[in-house]
């Protein structure tokens, strides 16, 4: 009977080659465990340390303005009863009856922010939101701290045209993550340091281009769905963020009607 003869360099092939394979699969680990903490990164810290910072900048306006925010009389708004959001009108003509284009308090136009500044507060009962409004929608200095941005060119809140909003739904504090649950006559409150503007949601685009410019216009319609939007001046709310949720690639858009307004 022979006896298999097992050479030195026939050892040594074989302990290279486990050495590679246990070498890759260390490496096939490590590069796991730091992509389980890039994404434990962006889907938990990033949104815990935005709505910190988020909720700090809320008390910090609250503080600047003073709390008492219940005085003074409410005024109505075109189209509305004070107090009372105006009938929700869906997709196509939302327009209010006898709109005006001036403003609807005099003497309650917000200054217009610095680049970045956080000078108004968004609130959103349904979706248990509360946060700061900032100007401009750049993502490091405004959409990543967990801030809502006003797109530039659009205008301020209360004002005749369309104000126009942009927020993260994922990530980053995500404070437009359930943005697709409002429906029409929800209410959304926005406040500056002189008075309170609170707007009825109309309809909402569940999905559009995101070059799709027409729903930031002065009377926002969409060009792509061009059913969908305004066909007579007003004071509009809209509100944009990205859809699916954990892509970019298109937009949802949220309309609403200004039905009231009163002073701080």
């Amino acid at each position: 009977m022979r006896v298999p003869v097992v050479r030195h360099g026939t050892l040594r092939r074989r302990a290279r080659r486990r050495r590679v394979w246990w070498t890759g699969g260390e490496l096939l680990v490590t590069v796991g465990v730091v992509l389980l903490l890039l994404v434990a990164h962006q889907l938990w810290w990033t949104n815990e340390e935005a709505r910190r910072g988020a909720e700090r900048t809320v008390e910090a306006l609250e503080r600047e303005w003073g709390t008492d925010s219940s005085s003074g009389s409410e005024v109505a708004a075109p189209g509305g009863e004070s107090g009372a959001p105006a009938h929700g009108a869906g997709s196509g003509d939302a327009s209010r009856p006898g709109a005006s284009r001036q403003d609807v308090s005099a003497g309650t136009r917000p200054e217009r922010p610095d680049g970045s500044q956080a000078y108004a507060i968004l609130t959103i009962p349904r979706l248990g939101l509360r946060v700061p409004v900032a100007e401009g929608i750049a993502r490091r200095g405004v959409l990543d701290k967990g801030y809502v941005g006003h797109y530039p060119g659009t205008q301020q809140p209360g004002q005749s045209g369309n104000f126009a909003l942009a927020g993260h739904r994922n990530t980053h504090g995500e404070p437009f993550r359930h943005l697709d649950r409002l429906a029409p006559r929800d209410t959304v409150e926005v406040e500056t340091r002189t008075a309170v503007y609170t707007y009825a949601v109309d309809t909402t685009l569940a999905q559009t281009s995101a070059r799709d410019s027409g729903v930031l216009r002065e009377i926002p319609r969409s060009i792509v769905h061009p059913a969908h939007g305004y066909t007579r001046p007003g004071h509009y709310l809209t509100l944009t963020t990205c859809t699916p949720e954990y892509t970019s690639r298109y937009r949802l858009v949220v309309w609403g009607t200004l039905v009231s307004s009163r002073p701080r």
